[in-house]
């Protein structure tokens, strides 16, 4: 060998070169389609391609259909792209039909879950919806409507669901009521029992019928609610009900650590679904929905999807106890 191999000067140079040919043969694949011959999306500035306020006030009768809603709520129907993170998995999804539950239905099977989501019977024509977009996806699909204030309900809910996917190891609950209310003197005892009952105590029903189902690896996703740290003042039952979830899920994530199993919590900030044309906001508020963000829009429910999706997955082992906002640039976590 020549000694000017042993060169430490001319080696680097060498290394460098290598390291630039490499950087340039690296270039245009990076700029080429993907496998399935998708082009990567454009950058643009999450403040624009988005609708934003003035809306136009629209009133529906509870629980609502995203259907007839205008702008209607992007819920990745038609770009969301799956990368196989769920291949295999078996989840159930609360208020699947609609919102961040129907974006969360759509991603997770086209990452390759099996999915089952829950509705109310008045919410059939956007289940059909889901469906179909599961099967599309290639991935078993199964409705189960009913109402989840009833316990016997929650738990034939799940068994019908481990039942007809083969086995649970997602739990989403998602599914929630919000009623604006200007005072707490408007609240009456039946609508306040409505409200907890839809997001506190199916919550624990749902999660304790589940929970003999789980095996080691599994995931349960709670939808919690940046009102849970900056409640609003209209909606007082419901930021109380959010705060639940958020404490409810840090302090089972303890507990079933030793199981194998995660638990975790989404806390959403303005984003357009139902819930909020359906006695979530006054008409007037809903004109400026999402304006007060620094984004200044709501978010459009496909883009909280792949939060879930990375809470779901195996990605995410070390990610317990935690408490995840996505709320435009406002409010807390």
């Amino acid at each position: 060998m020549a000694d000017h191999e042993h060169d430490p000067t001319r080696r680097r140079l060498l290394q460098g070169a290598a390291l630039a040919t490499a950087a340039g043969l690296a270039t245009p694949a990076m700029a080429q389609a993907g496998s399935d011959g998708a082009m990567p999306a454009p950058l643009q500035s999450p403040q624009k391609g988005f609708p934003k306020p003035p809306f136009n006030p629209q009133p529906q009768p509870w629980p609502g259909l995203a259907s007839k809603m205008n702008p209607r709520p992007d819920h990745g129907e038609t770009h969301y792209r799956g990368s196989n993170k769920l291949l295999g998995r078996k989840a159930l999804i609360t208020g699947g039909d609609s919102g961040l539950g129907r974006a969360v239905a759509i991603a997770f099977a086209r990452e390759g879950a099996d999915v089952a989501i829950n509705y109310l019977p008045a919410e059939e024509d956007d289940a059909r919806e889901v469906v179909a977009l599961i099967q599309q996806a290639g991935r078993k699909a199964l409705a189960i409507p009913g109402d989840l204030r009833e316990a016997a309900f929650c738990r034939d809910l799940v068994a019908r669901a481990v039942a007809g996917l083969g086995g649970l190891d997602i739990l989403v609950n998602n599914a929630a009521r919000q009623q604006s209310h200007e005072s707490i003197l408007d609240i009456t005892d039946e609508q306040f029992d409505w409200t907890l009952k839809t997001n506190l105590y199916a919550l624990f029903w749902l999660t304790k019928a589940a929970l003999p189902h789980l095996p080691e690896g599994a995931a349960i996703i709670n939808t919690a609610s940046v009102n849970a740290y900056d409640p609003g003042e209209n909606i007082v039952d419901y930021a109380l009900t959010k705060a639940g979830i958020a404490n409810f899920s840090k302090g089972l994530a303890k507990q079933v650590a030793d199981r194998g199993i995660r638990v975790n919590a989404v806390a959403p900030g303005p984003f357009w679904t139902p819930l909020q044309v359906t006695g979530g906001q006054t008409m007037e508020k809903l004109k400026a929905f999402g304006s007060d963000t620094p984004l200044k829009r709501p978010g459009q429910p496909v883009e909280i999807a792949p939060l879930y999706v990375q809470l779901a997955s195996a990605e995410a082992s070390y990610v317990t106890g935690q408490v995840f906002g996505a709320s435009g640039g406002k409010g807390q976590p």
